[in-house]
């Protein structure tokens, strides 16, 4: 029979072994930089190039004079859109591809994917695709699942709805409130660490949610077209050509 030390020590290496399990499933499902699930567009080597990407609109507060300031500049940007939101705003949801700008998927409802039953993260998925493409006329391309957050089947629904997940390497959280000066600091500040690694900046902000008018983000975007004017902005599209 194991003595009382054998099984303290047998139980405490297999609370490390379930800690360090529990662990990397996590990075793998919530990083977003993860590979581990499967493959995730995030950045290409081309230190000089900035995709400027929006989530979880359309939103009337905000979205229209983002528009403006990306028009200014003559920028495309890459909006991923809800579903929900853009059935309650159909002619913001055409503006936003009128001004030539990418539309992607960002599910039906916004829920943690990672989480959810295989039918349901089909009928997020799916129902997004249905309301952009109805609303547009064309399919979509591009999917982000919200937070990021997936498993290996959020994944394979995607690709089965012919969608290439993108996810990112810079993230500000504008959702907080806080200021536009902070914003363009943390923007700038992962600019230049991903070009100092060698990659391009992939920057998730956000003109919808959570009944906010974002217009710290708006002012932030603007101050960084302004500050960057020889910067090259692209779009993760523009990277699976």
């Amino acid at each position: 029979m194991p003595s009382s030390d054998s099984l303290l020590q047998l139980s405490a290496a297999i609370l490390s072994a379930s800690g360090l399990a529990i662990g990397a499933a996590a990075y793998a499902m919530l990083y977003p930089q993860s590979q581990l699930c499967g493959p995730v567009l995030i950045a290409p080597p081309q230190p000089q190039q900035i995709a400027l990407t929006f989530d979880d609109g359309p939103n009337p507060a905000a979205t229209p004079q983002l528009l403006e300031a990306l028009a200014a500049h003559n920028i495309r940007a890459t909006f991923f859109l809800i579903g929900a939101h853009v059935l309650r705003e159909p002619a913001l949801t055409r503006a936003i591809a009128a001004a030539g700008h990418i539309i992607g998927n960002h599910t039906m409802n916004h829920p943690w994917l990672h989480l959810l039953p295989e039918s349901r993260i089909r009928t997020e998925i799916s129902d997004c695709n249905r309301a952009l493409e109805d609303t547009l006329g064309r399919r979509v391309r591009l999917f982000r699942p919200p937070h990021g957050a997936r498993r290996p089947a959020v994944l394979r629904i995607a690709r089965e709805h012919n969608l290439d997940t993108v996810n990112w390497n810079i993230i500000v959280k504008d959702w907080l409130p806080t200021t536009p000066e902070v914003l363009l600091a943390r923007m700038e500040k992962g600019i230049l660490r991903n070009r100092t690694q060698g990659h391009a900046s992939n920057i998730v902000l956000h003109d919808g949610g959570h009944a906010q008018p974002r217009l710290p983000t708006v002012e932030a975007v603007t101050q960084l077209l302004n500050r960057h004017q020889g910067a090259t902005y692209t779009t993760p599209e523009a990277w699976l050509a």
